[in-house]
């Protein structure tokens, strides 16, 4: 859960409009001007006896004002009381009460004016009353008896103070007594019991009044309270009177409710408008009554009311006169109600409607003064002239009274006065003054020049400008120092001369003018307005749950105008963070280190700029395993069932979802806790179900989502009655361990199933279908007894029962054993075998009679072997295969035979003992198959044109080899293949000679045997015939003779020149176009020359530096590979298109692009290069 805040800026701007609406007003001090005052103490001023009192009055005015007082209606001659003085340039009268002055001889109704020249302002009536904290008086308390079930009502009776004082009560150690619905403190402080209790008995009940004001504290003497119950009353009225008195006391009964406050059944209350409404009722009963409010006709207004004291009490806040009606205030018990209406009339003192405000008017202006309020009655309206009743005032014809208006006509300089509005009715007055002040003032700007303003963007932006003069100036605002005048939608003007802006963009930036003009002049002032990117938090914190101990971070990613300066807060539940070092706040993120439950709560994290503030928060719960549940407690005890309730622990913020619920028998695994059932997160009681002769205790474990809980406390110990058993042993099992026995198992009681002591087991058993009775052992302590002297195999019905010193348990259930096996006494027979192909064959027997199996047939199995190989008599190790066949199957299959061989199987039986004797030996043999590859081929002996081929037969012949398959072929430079050549071969050869073939030719060889059945997988290898030597040698010296050295000397020197011209042009700032210039003329003597073995010598480009090569060879792929350099003046043809013909001429080609040529020689007429015939054997 997150939540998001944003504090606008625009809240701000309508303050600090507000503010410049009231300072617009303001007359400038340097300017003639009535007083006004400023500073008043309260109409109702409450003073504190030992300390000074000081009557507040500042006023400000040009000239400045002076003051004096009057007190109760009269002249206060300051001078002439030495206890009193006046601030200097101030009218505050301190007295002095701490020399020896008294503050009751200060009572009294204080007002203060203020005068100049232009008239006088006068304050409130200013009522002061020294505070009292009076003693209670003494008074014998008597002890109060009181019957238990009766109401009582303690009386506080405060000493009258002022203020009134705050009343509670407490005990002899200053604690407060508590209270609840039955027993309440009332609005007039008294203590209020319903119905009283024995454990209301006590003698300290102490009434103590607290005097804010004077910071002191009264106590009453203690009240006592005795509460007799029925029985020890019953015994002190016995003790009293004769055997032949008739006595005895009701028992506490149960009582209807009886209003104790207010009395009867409807009272009236008048409250004055603003104030806090209270409404009362408090009422005896048994049981303790409950209090409900309602409004006749109406409803009790919302988010304005509120009960307290136990809901004994209505509090409405802020009434007004719509609060006026009827409230009932019921009290209901189960024996039935009681109500009491209150008629509340709502009345008010005076308030305002319009105040008069500050009038400034220059000579020849109209003006009126508004004095507007009403209350309940209505108040009344009088007005007055600087202090004086306007009736008795000196006159002034420019002004005329119109009940609660003056108006002014063509005023001038001498119609300045100050004028005072009284409103007033019986519940209060209100007292303003107004001053009017004639004055002739040009235009004057008071906010100060360029000023700057600085705005969020889409924020309110307000331009200040706060003016005076007389008559009042007209605004104007313009854009710029030679903008047009603003007008439009987009700007709002208010009369104070504010420029509002309601949604400032970017483009709003700039210098603003304002002007002010009234017919006595003209004036302007410059303001700077910028606007800023708002601050906005991109990553917000986002809502966590945290197991206890683990580590949780919160991320505040903010974006803000580069211009302002953010500062970044982090919030706990609205509250500073903890003083804690687990707190870690980073630069934009909060880390809590090792959570605990306190950290829970809401986390804010606050942006602030000096122009705005956003906020961001995010909810951190903490969740753990569960408390462990308590109070555990054992009900409806019966035999065979208890009740079992519990209260949950602290679910940790993670709902529970059930309870575990263990037991532990402390009669027979005491220490041990088992589990006995599981109830819903729910419920907080469970039915147990029970089981005799068990000393149960019981403890409650409560699980959520993180996990469980520690077990609760153990309950009370409920040790149950012991009986016969109600179940008997699980697993019975009859199997016989020899061929002469019976072993019958079972798996035993547990201690809690045994029901009561002795426990032992019956064990019963019988041949099936042939004994009609049982024979039965008992034993204790074991779970095996054995029965010898048994038939082989045969069946049994064998039975456990449970029994302890109390009986036995219910008759069980028989199950079916058999007695001990032995060894199959006969073998298979008929055993066929029927051979599919030359590795699978099918093998058939017949079943052995169940009675000669002699046990539990689990199946056959079948064991065969190689003998010998057909294709070669030599014998070899035996090795038998083993193949079982569950069930009472009667063939199966044999997989992986090898081809052409001899073997044998038998088959035997097999029960739980083991298995039976084995079938005579059935010989089969396994048809011919393909041979595998032959073991190697070896090429040896190459020549010109003869190559020598050995290979050895196949290891697995798999048959009578017919023949072997020779296949072979040709292949070129670029792995083509050439025709193939099949060549048949006896089966009894080992070796070959290839005649005929090709010098310095590659060939690839295919070579496999075959049988009757069909040819084998082959083998492959690839040779290669020699070279003619004749031509090697004739090639050699080609390339020593003199003419060819000459001619490549030629062609070095003609390469090196146009190097030469080509860095000279290029140094010139020119390219040679190497590349192109070959490929147009194509001059074959610059042409290097190549041998027939492909390049004879190669060109590096200047960027390698390599020097002429010699007799270089083709690379072992037999290509040519092609240099780095595109602008190479030696990229010549590849393989065989750079040779010479026999008689020496050059048949080379230059190409301007290479290509990869086939190094050796295809089948066509030109000879092969011996030299690549050579590196064909590298």
């Amino acid at each position: 859960m997150t939540k998001k805040m944003s504090m606008s800026t625009s809240k701000t701007s309508l303050v600090l409009f507000l503010c410049q609406i009231i300072s617009a007003l303001d007359v400038p001090l340097d300017l003639s001007q009535p007083p006004t005052i400023t500073q008043q103490s309260p109409k109702d001023y409450i003073v504190d006896p030992r300390e000074n009192i000081v009557i507040q009055c500042e006023a400000k005015g040009k000239p400045p004002p002076s003051f004096s007082w009057t007190r109760n209606g009269t002249h206060f001659d300051i001078d002439k009381d030495a206890q009193v003085t006046m601030k200097p340039n101030s009218g505050t009268l301190v007295i002095n009460i701490m020399n020896g002055g008294k503050a009751e001889a200060y009572e009294g109704v204080y007002q203060c004016t203020a005068r100049n020249e232009r008239g006088a302002a006068v304050s409130n009536n200013i009522v002061i009353r020294p505070s009292r904290s009076p003693l209670w008086t003494k008074e014998k308390l008597e002890p109060n008896h009181v019957r238990e079930g009766d109401s009582l009502v303690l009386h506080c009776r405060p000493p009258v103070g002022l203020p009134p004082p705050i009343i509670f009560w407490m005990d002899n150690a200053f604690q407060r007594l508590p209270q609840s619905e039955r027993v309440s403190q009332g609005l007039n402080g008294d203590l209020y019991f319903s119905n009283v209790q024995p454990e209301d008995t006590r003698e300290d009940y102490i009434c103590y009044a607290r005097f804010n004001h004077t910071q002191t504290i009264q106590q009453k003497q203690p009240i006592s309270v005795k509460v007799f119950s029925m029985d020890s009353l019953n015994d002190t009225i016995a003790a009293n009177l004769s055997d032949t008195d008739i006595y005895g006391a009701k028992p506490v009964t149960e009582r209807q409710p009886v209003l104790l406050t207010p009395t009867g059944s409807a009272s009236t209350k008048v409250e004055l408008r603003g104030n806090v409404l209270l409404l009362e009722c408090i009422a005896a009963g048994l049981p303790t009554p409950v209090i409900r409010w309602i409004k006749e006709g109406g409803e009790l207004p919302a988010n304005r009311t509120f009960f307290e004291n136990f809901k004994k009490t209505l509090k409405i806040i802020d009434v007004s006169e719509a609060d006026s009606g009827n409230y009932k205030c019921i009290a209901r018990n189960a024996l039935g109600s009681v109500h009491h209406v209150i008629s509340v009339t709502v009345k008010a003192a005076p308030y305002w409607i319009t105040a008069p405000r500050n009038l400034v008017l220059s000579p020849g202006e109209d003006g009126t003064l508004i004095c507007r309020a009403n209350g309940s009655p209505k108040p009344s309206i009088s007005w007055l002239a600087n202090g004086v009743p306007i009736a008795i005032a000196p006159e002034d014809p420019s002004r005329k009274v119109d009940g609660d208006t003056i108006i002014f006509s063509h005023v001038q300089e001498r119609s300045s006065a100050v004028y005072q509005c009284n409103a007033s009715n019986e519940y209060g007055y209100l007292l303003a003054n107004a001053f009017v002040n004639v004055l002739a003032e040009p235009p004057r700007i008071l906010t100060p020049a360029n000023k700057l303003y600085q705005v969020i963007a889409d924020s309110p932006a307000l331009l200040d400008c706060a003016y005076f003069g007389s008559p009042k100036p007209e605004i104007e605002w313009f854009k710029g120092v030679k903008g047009s005048i603003l007008r439009g939608n987009e700007y709002v003007f208010h009369d104070n001369g504010t420029l509002e802006i309601p949604v400032a963009q970017k483009s709003n930036a700039g210098t603003y003018t304002c002007v002010a003009r009234n017919e006595l002049g003209k004036i302007q002032n410059e303001v700077q307005l910028e606007i800023k990117d708002p601050t906005m938090i991109i990553k917000q914190p986002e809502y966590k749950v945290i197991q206890r101990y683990g580590q949780v971070s919160f991320e505040c990613i903010i974006k803000h105008d580069s211009t302002l300066l953010p500062t970044v807060t982090w919030l706990k539940d609205n509250d500073e963070l903890p003083d804690d070092e687990r707190f870690l706040v980073g630069k934009d993120n909060l880390t809590i280190m090792n959570v605990t439950d306190k950290d829970d709560g809401t986390y804010t994290c606050i942006v602030n700029t000096t122009l705005d503030s956003v906020s961001a928060s995010a909810v951190l719960t903490v969740v753990a395993r569960p408390n462990p549940p308590f109070d555990l407690e054992l009900t409806g005890q019966l035999e065979r069932s208890i009740d079992l309730s519990w209260i949950p622990g602290d679910e940790n913020n993670s709902p529970i979802t059930s309870f575990v619920v263990e037991f532990e028998d402390a009669l027979h695994e005491p220490g041990v806790w088992r589990y006995q059932t599981e109830v819903p997160g729910t419920q907080t009681m469970a039915q147990l179900k029970l089981s005799p002769y068990v000393n149960y205790s019981f403890r409650v474990i409560a699980v959520n989502r993180i996990g469980r809980s520690q077990p609760s406390e153990p309950s009370e110990q409920y040790l149950t009655k012991s009986a016969s058993p109600d179940e008997n042993p699980a697993n019975v099992q009859g199997i016989g361990s020899e061929p002469d026995n019976l072993v019958i198992t079972w798996e035993p009681l547990k201690g809690f199933q045994s029901n009561g002591p002795g426990l032992q087991y019956k064990v019963s058993w019988r041949q099936k279908d042939v004994d009609d009775e049982w024979t039965s052992v008992i034993v204790a302590n074991v779970s095996k007894y054995i029965v010898s002297g048994t038939p082989t195999f045969v069946p049994y019905e064998v039975k456990v029962q449970a029994l302890n010193d109390l009986g036995y348990a219910p008759e069980p259930s028989e199950v079916i054993g058999h007695s001990g096996e032995d060894l199959p006494m006969v073998a298979p027979g008929n055993v066929q075998v029927h051979v599919i192909n030359s590795t699978l064959a099918k093998v058939h027997w017949d079943p052995v009679p169940l009675k000669s199996v002699r046990g539990h047939l689990q199946g056959y199995k079948v064991y065969y072997w190689k003998v010998q190989s057909l294709s070669r008599r030599s014998r070899r190790h035996i090795e038998k295969k083993i193949l079982t066949f569950r069930g009472n199957k009667t063939f199966g299959m044999l997989p992986g035979l090898e081809p052409y061989s001899s073997y044998k199987l038998n088959v035997r039986v097999v029960n739980g003992k083991g298995e039976g004797p084995a079938s005579p030996d059935k010989v089969f043999k396994t048809p011919e198959g393909v041979p595998s590859s032959p073991s190697f081929l070896k090429i040896t002996n190459p020549t010109l044109d003869s190559l020598t081929l050995e290979w050895g037969s196949p290891t697995h012949p798999n048959g009578v080899l017919t023949s072997y398959t020779l296949k072979f072929q040709p292949i070129n430079n670029t792995h083509e293949l050439g025709p193939l050549v099949e060549i048949r071969i006896p089966a009894n050869e080992s070796s070959l000679i290839l005649k005929n073939l090709n010098y310095s030719t590659r060939y690839k060889f295919y070579f496999n045997a075959q049988t009757s059945v069909g040819s084998g997988s082959q083998i492959t290898e690839e040779a290669v015939t020699i070279m003619d030597e004749a031509m090697a040698s004739r090639q050699v010296d080609i390339a020593t003779q003199g003419w060819f050295i000459g001619l490549m000397c030629a062609v070095a020197l003609l390469i090196l020149i146009l190097l030469i011209v080509c860095f000279i042009r290029r140094n010139k700032g020119g390219k040679y176009p190497v590349k192109e210039k070959e490929d147009a003329h194509a001059d074959p003597e610059i042409q290097p020359m190549k041998e027939d073995d492909g390049t004879f010598g190669e060109y590096s480009d200047a960027e390698d530096h390599k020097p002429l090569k010699k007799g270089s060879r083709t690379p072992s792929d037999r290509t040519v590979k092609k240099e780095d350099s595109d602008d190479s003046l030696v990229d010549y043809g590849e393989g065989v298109n750079g040779q010479f013909n026999e008689d020496g001429s050059f048949i080379g080609q230059y190409s301007g692009k290479k290509e990869k040529e086939p190094a050796e020689g295809n089948e066509s007429s030109e000879a092969p290069s011996p030299v690549n015939a050579m590196n064909s054997f590298v």
